[in-house]
């Protein structure tokens, strides 16, 4: 399917209100003594996660007549919804249920279109931060603080001094970090959960994203989106870009980059 940039913002500017909304559903939520339930992969859930997919599928298929719209929780109580062809929503209604059990206020709200394998338009909400990203289309990335205003964003040439380094809280091994980034010169490392690493290269905050650790294609696509749309790229470790749409929607390791 080919979208024209309008159309990719139009899409853009809906799916941020959805995001917005499932985010007050999230915050409800968070701000109760909620129950922790776990998944048959022994994963956490909650009713945030199940209340916020429930909200966000439905209108993304109305937004999109016949585009599916797939879900993580969805997949993981084997409801997963038949893609044909080659554009797609993913939607992770909480991308680290693990910062959001912590109250640690690092989970996001993640929603992404794929087309042809890309995440064409991404939206990424951190509703406990009152921080938002979104992008459709290289140069299009922005951030809306507490103010509500959207501004632009781009990533950073890497400084003299060196590179920072963003990883996951849960996936932070140094050894691994370092044989990813080898020859990289390193001036700092800073730690973030959820698709908030992509969104801090995105916003030339750091530099670079390595991730060797597990991953599915919902918890990267929205990240992916806006870090492209700010003029980095996501890259598996044959140099080849990170694809979307693959059986099982398991990613293999990658590396987040601002730099080209």
């Amino acid at each position: 399917m080919v979208f024209s940039h309008t159309n990719l913002h139009r899409l853009m500017e809906a799916a941020t209100e959805i995001a917005d909304r499932a985010s007050d559903v999230v915050l409800d939520v968070y701000a109760t003594d909620f129950e922790v339930r776990h998944k048959n992969d022994a994963s956490p859930v909650t009713e945030a996660d199940e209340c916020a997919e429930a909200l966000i599928l439905p209108a993304l298929r109305n937004l999109l007549p016949g585009v599916p719209a797939i879900g993580e929780e969805a997949v993981s109580q084997g409801f997963e919804e038949k893609v044909i062809g080659r554009t797609f929503w993913l939607v992770d209604p909480i991308d680290g249920t693990k910062e959001f059990l912590r109250r640690s206020g690092e989970f996001t709200v993640n929603i992404a279109l794929i087309d042809e394998g890309v995440p064409v338009m991404g939206v990424v909400t951190a509703p406990a931060i009152d921080r938002a990203f979104r992008a459709c289309g290289s140069g299009t990335a922005e951030l809306r603080e507490k103010d509500g205003v959207w501004r632009p964003i781009s990533v950073r040439d890497i400084p003299d001094e060196g590179a920072i380094v963003v990883s996951s809280k849960s996936h932070g091994d140094e050894k691994k970090i370092e044989a990813l980034i080898q020859g990289l010169k390193i001036q700092g490392h800073k730690i973030a959960g959820s698709s908030l690493k992509f969104c801090l290269v995105a916003k030339g905050e750091a530099d670079i994203y390595p991730r060797y650790g597990p991953t599915s294609e919902w918890d990267t696509a929205a990240g992916h989106a806006v870090l492209l749309g700010a003029g980095g790229n996501v890259r598996l470790f044959d140099g080849s870009e990170l694809p979307y749409g693959k059986t099982g929607w398991r990613n293999p390791g990658f590396i987040a980059r601002g730099a080209k």
